[in-house]
């Protein structure tokens, strides 16, 4: 069994209540979740975060703020039953080595499998977010073996979340999914939260720059983040627009529905779009763009790139489906088109071509809307207030 990283193991840490993050992607706990694990350490509590990979960087800068790190094997993707039943045996072993007093699990995999181990170790205090139910849940997911995958996953989530534990939901179509599958024996339980939030501290506004319009999507390469229906519309536009360029930053994914590098390579060589490859820091590419577009009909919780693209001042074009919806208001600071449908996309996008001004009226609009909804300080104390986890150490 791997050692903890950073685990501390003192008489006065060992009086602190613990609290157990599992995630199934190790860089979201640097990049979506650093500050809610801060928040649980000015807390007074100890807190282990347990991930797949063993990124250093992650781990670090977790270690910054004294959350130790443990290793678990999880595959991101993919149904393997003999795969995921060693991932539920590692995280029973490791959270009852751990001993944790909280689990909060997030992301559909360590949901059910962490939430599993969790009650099977007698962990009493079992919590779950919904950061977004994922492609299976959407409507385009009508094949007879993406519906038994669904049947499956309904059946585990009502086993999993079985308790007295919050389930936070970034949307109002992940609650009616929730409670339409009957998931949760109490409707109370269900607490929606304004997604994972921004820190204006690391996103602060930037003045839209002058120039050419520059459309930038960010995204993992997936076909049902509505990649395909942005390189079509940018290919419809260039046509007549030759100086308007479109960029697509975002890592390459092992997923069913993913793009290959020789398809995007292909659609570069083309002229169409401009493919920027994996950033760490997004932050430069968010400040060097007109407008933030994102025509996912993937089941999405809240975007956070969305979100970012808010805190930076940055005019919105998104699809109307769950999760992307809530990030605009129509006309105000962005537009919202219906899902894969590339006409409407570049119709909306034409406009920011045809008007240079509407970038930035509408980008200051898009900085109020993320100041009064989608600051992270707000929502972590939602999360922690709920999950009555404020003050311990008084």
């Amino acid at each position: 069994m791997d050692r903890f990283v950073g685990f501390a193991s003192s008489h006065a840490a060992a009086k602190r209540r613990k609290i157990a993050v599992v995630c199934s992607y190790t860089v979201s706990l640097a990049n979506f979740r650093f500050k809610l694990l801060q928040a649980m350490v000015d807390n007074g509590y100890e807190v282990v975060a347990l991930g797949p990979e063993r990124h250093a960087p992650t781990i670090e800068a977790l270690a910054t703020i004294g959350v130790a790190f443990m290793p678990i094997p999880m595959a991101r993707a993919g149904v393997n039953p003999v795969e995921d039943m060693k991932t539920l045996a590692a995280l029973w072993v490791s959270l009852r080595r751990i001993s944790p007093d909280v689990v909060l699990c997030y992301t559909m995999k360590p949901i059910i499998y962490g939430l599993i181990a969790a009650r099977l170790a007698g962990i009493q205090e079992r919590h779950a977010l919904v950061t977004g139910l994922g492609y299976i849940f959407s409507q385009d997911a009508k094949s007879s073996r993406l519906s038994l995958i669904r049947a499956v996953a309904i059946r585990l989530y009502r086993f999993a979340l079985r308790g007295h534990g919050r389930v936070f939901v970034y949307n109002q179509a992940d609650a009616d999914d929730i409670l339409a599958g009957r998931m949760v024996d109490d409707l109370t339980r269900i607490v929606s939260v304004p997604g994972s939030g921004v820190d204006f501290d690391h996103f602060p506004p930037v003045a839209v720059p002058a120039g050419d319009p520059v459309f930038l999507m960010i995204a993992r390469l997936l076909r049902n983040k509505g990649i395909v229906e942005f390189v079509e519309a940018a290919r419809r536009l260039r046509a007549q627009h030759p100086n308007a360029r479109f960029q697509i930053l975002g890592r390459l994914d092992p997923g069913p529905l993913a793009i290959s590098r020789q398809e995007i390579d292909r659609w570069a060589a083309e002229g169409v779009v401009d493919y920027l490859g994996e950033a760490a820091d997004v932050r430069p590419f968010l400040a060097a763009c007109t407008v933030f577009v994102l025509p996912s009909y993937y089941r999405e919780g809240i975007p956070r790139s969305t979100l970012e693209a808010l805190a930076t001042g940055r005019a919105v074009i998104t699809a109307d489906t769950p999760g992307c919806r809530e990030t605009v208001v129509q006309g105000e600071n962005g537009f919202i088109v219906p899902p894969r449908d590339p006409v409407e996309l570049a119709a909306a996008m034409k406009h920011f071509i045809d008007d240079p001004r509407l970038a930035r009226q509408m980008g200051r609009r898009s900085l109020e809307i993320a100041r009064e909804g989608f600051d992270v300080r707000i929502v972590n104390r939602l999360l922690l207030e709920k999950m009555e986890l404020l003050d311990a150490g008084a």
